[in-house]
């Protein structure tokens, strides 16, 4: 894990998650717990409507929780109702946080290769429908991290599971004074409630 990254999952693991939303964790433990016992591949899929802000910080951070905590196995996607382009701000955020971004396209809708340690493989990020081909077709978990989504998309085809985990928009903030400091936080609470999810999963 690279330095920086470290430091703020340090800040991270002392970030309380309130029992309300440990209730609504709760599922999404359970589903990757049984993956754990039956040793089969976990697929997460985070879903939000234009697949340019939340979905990409749940599936960054799921997949860093993942390795933080030597869960095997674990593929993390994101995908929306409609696609849009990773917003740039999310990246600055994660930058910021002690991610490395690499960007591999400069159209309207950017690829961007995002590293959390030196050795392991980065996360690929791009805006995508949560049933592009990028993505798995069965045998994933759907993870509704907005309202919108959640509404619009009752049936996730594919999905073995759906969990709503539902996040604000900091999208709300944007142009604003405290833009930097939505996106941050939204980030940080985000990744608080991966690293909650992920530490509790027992290794067989």
């Amino acid at each position: 894990m690279f330095q920086n990254l470290s430091q703020t999952i340090e800040i991270i693991s002392k970030i309380s998650v309130s029992q309300e939303r440990k209730e609504v964790l709760q599922p999404l433990v359970n589903y990757i717990q049984n993956k754990v016992n039956g040793n089969e591949l976990i697929r997460l899929n985070f879903i939000c409507t234009h697949n340019s802000r939340r979905s990409h910080l749940s599936q960054i951070w799921a997949q860093t929780m993942a390795f933080q905590f030597g869960i095997q196995n674990v593929f993390c996607y994101s995908g929306g109702t409609e696609a849009t382009a990773m917003f740039s701000k999310v990246g600055e955020t994660l930058v910021n946080q002690g991610f490395e971004i690499q960007q591999l396209s400069k159209n309207e809708n950017p690829i961007y290769a995002i590293k959390f340690s030196d050795n392991e493989t980065s996360v690929i990020a791009f805006s995508k429908t949560y049933f592009d081909a990028f993505n798995p077709k069965t045998n994933f978990g759907a993870i509704m991290t907005c309202n919108n989504a959640d509404e619009g998309c009752p049936m996730v085809f594919g999905a073995e599971a759906r969990f709503p985990i539902k996040y604000e928009d900091p999208k709300a903030f944007d142009g604003t004074e405290v833009m930097n400091e939505k996106y941050t936080e939204r980030s940080l609470e985000i990744a608080s409630e991966m690293y909650y999810v992920f530490s509790n999963i027992k290794h067989l």
